[in-house]
């Protein structure tokens, strides 16, 4: 079976308005790094939202969450902005689906040439596919438990809460 990519907008998918220097969003870039990356993998995405994660509310949530609740695949990855990742995917693991979801985004807009966001969606799908039931982050080639993680403001990465 597939897997299922939910979009729902952050830095992975914002582009630069050379004009006034603004970020904005147009549309998601998933299929075009999806074939930048050559993915042979069988996927199914879907649009759900492009917003800013700072922006991102608990309905945005519960829309993620109804979403997961009913697609027929099993492992499913979505892409979200950094900011409030770790808030996302409490939400999420509260619903304890028996399903695996994998959140993964970016530092650095796609469409800047030099994102995260290659990579991260790598380590997402690699992720998706090999570990059991649960929910994670995928960042900066590595995995995380839901409920040991966080974003480090200050170096830009995330890390485990605790060792594990």
């Amino acid at each position: 079976m597939a897997i299922r990519i939910f979009v729902t907008g952050g830095t992975f998918d914002k582009e630069y308005n050379e004009i006034d220097g603004a970020l904005f969003f147009k549309d998601t870039h998933i299929n075009e790094l999806l074939k930048l990356a050559r993915c042979k993998v069988d996927y199914v995405a879907t649009t759900l939202m492009m917003v800013d994660s700072l922006e991102m509310v608990d309905a945005d949530r519960q829309t993620i969450l109804d979403n997961c609740r009913r697609c027929a695949e099993s492992q499913i990855i979505v892409t979200h902005g950094t900011d409030t990742m770790v808030e996302t995917v409490k939400f999420l693991a509260a619903a304890k689906l028996p399903k695996t979801i994998i959140l993964t985004g970016a530092m650095i807009p796609f469409k800047f040439g030099s994102s995260d966001g290659l990579f991260n969606m790598g380590c997402a799908l690699g992720f998706a596919q090999s570990l059991t039931n649960g929910v994670y982050i995928a960042m900066n080639g590595r995995v995380f438990n839901w409920d040991n993680v966080r974003k480090n403001r200050k170096l830009g990465e995330f890390e485990e809460l605790r060792e594990s």
